[in-house]
């Protein structure tokens, strides 16, 4: 039995020490008739061993000059030879490759090797392997071929210099690989399929639901708010892509998800197209359309490319510098170049607005929780929490207010995420699964309450 647990320890110490203060409490005898059994642990335990170190890991990514001049040759470094590799160029400034093999482990890759080969490399876990993603600088293209390396375990991909047209002709059409389309099944993330909506709506929001809170106080407005727009593009991200497009995109469709599927509820935009509206008008708009939730929706930014996931922001003082700095850059449009956070909202304009608004940050602070569980549970992205933030576009909503960074638009990977229509479609699903779940509690609370 012992045996059989060593290989899913790994720290052996504990176990030699016990066998140890053991054996010093038998006789000479005792001793001698436990020789065998000690020497089938120290086997064991070396095949244990040999177990930890024949587990396959990416530890280093390199890439070199060829020695023909005609390009680059990137090298993995692997502790095991790959089952089986694809090579998949959709863009010309994208090649996507998948490594077969059982638990690749990418935990502690580093990158080494010429700056000038890529932009930047990711990883992804998917179902018997990984997906790479290798982002390729603007001014220079690469057909790519990848085969194994004859003298070790490690896989190679060239990379040939070509024109432009060529590669442009040869991606022409193609889409990039959405990994997490590998790694999940669309029925948990996409609004829209029987398994999703369907068979969910008929076991949870049964018509019998709605009869029971008909005539009471019912949820039937949700205002929903596009980040930025017209002038005020937003975040600029890698590739310069603008954060006002994107988000109008994602909030169309939570707004479409909302219409077809609860129809009750009345959806109102603060802008539809490319509009600019000051962030102090947007909570008033809200207030006269009578919402019962605001959903500002938003994308981030960082200086350098590493930080990536969702954030979901209620009305508060921010308690870390992150959250500061995404409360000074969503206030931005109001003061420019001159904006000073401390003149914005202080403390005790926070504590009127709870005292006026009768605990709707308390309630928005659930909601964004909600979200975000949404967002790590079933969308299957990095969730870094809910966080509190002195937002004036939440400030002059007086309802339950939330603000939503789907993503970093800084990040290249989460960029191609967003900017894509599967992409947007599932942060989309999110949002308003969210806003479901969210609408079914506050009609029942209204029905218990009103008994």
């Amino acid at each position: 039995m012992l045996c059989l647990l060593l290989p899913f320890r790994t720290d052996k110490r504990p176990i030699i020490v016990k066998v140890q203060q053991y054996i010093k409490t038998k006789t000479v005898t005792d001793n001698l008739s436990m020789l065998k059994s000690w020497l089938a642990l120290a086997v064991c335990m070396l095949f244990s061993i040999s177990g930890y170190a024949q587990q396959n890991s990416l530890s280093r990514v390199s890439a070199a000059e060829r020695s023909d001049g005609k390009g680059y040759v990137i090298r993995y470094h692997l502790t095991e030879e790959a089952d089986s590799f694809r090579v998949f160029q959709p863009t010309t400034d994208l090649i996507q490759m998948t490594l077969y093999g059982e638990s690749i482990d990418t935990t502690d890759v580093t990158l080494a090797g010429s700056n000038s080969v890529f932009d930047d490399i990711s990883f992804h876990d998917i179902p018997f392997g990984i997906g790479v993603d290798i982002y390729l600088p603007d001014s220079t293209y690469f057909k790519a071929k990848s085969y194994p390396d004859g003298n070790s375990d490690d896989l190679l991909l060239a990379l040939t210099y070509a024109e432009r047209e060529d590669i442009a002709y040869l991606t022409e059409g193609l889409d990039p690989v959405i990994w997490p389309r590998l790694s999940n099944d669309d029925d948990d993330m996409l609004v829209g399929t029987n398994r999703n909506i369907q068979n969910v709506s008929s076991r949870e929001y049964s018509d019998n639901t709605y009869n029971r809170v008909k005539n009471k106080m019912k949820f039937d407005v949700v205002v929903i708010d596009p980040g930025h727009g017209g002038k005020d593009v937003g975040a600029i991200g890698y590739k310069g892509v603008q954060e006002k497009g994107i988000v109008l995109n994602i909030a169309k469709k939570v707004g479409g998800y909302i219409k077809e599927y609860l129809p009750e509820v009345k959806v109102v935009y603060t802008r539809d197209d490319d509009t600019f509206i000051d962030l102090e008008q947007r909570g008033p708009m809200a207030n006269k359309a009578e919402g019962d939730l605001f959903v500002s929706i938003h994308a981030n930014k960082f200086h350098n490319k590493y930080p990536h996931g969702t954030e979901t922001y209620f009305l508060g003082l921010e308690k870390s510098k992150s959250a500061l700095e995404v409360m000074k850059r969503e206030n931005n449009v109001i003061n420019g170049d001159d904006f000073d956070p401390d003149k914005v909202l202080s403390p005790e304009e926070l504590l009127v607005y709870e005292l006026q608004n009768s605990g709707y940050i308390a309630t928005s602070e659930k909601l964004a929780g909600m979200v975000e569980n949404q967002f790590s549970d079933r969308a299957q992205r990095k969730s870094r929490g809910v966080k509190q933030g002195r937002l004036v576009v939440l400030y002059q909503a007086s309802m339950p207010a939330i603000l939503v960074e789907t993503g970093f638009l800084s990040n290249p990977s989460e960029q191609r995420f967003l900017s894509s229509d599967y992409g947007q479609s599932i942060i989309a699903s999110a949002i308003f699964r969210a806003i479901r779940n969210y609408k079914e509690e506050y009609e029942k609370s209204q029905h218990f309450n009103t008994n």
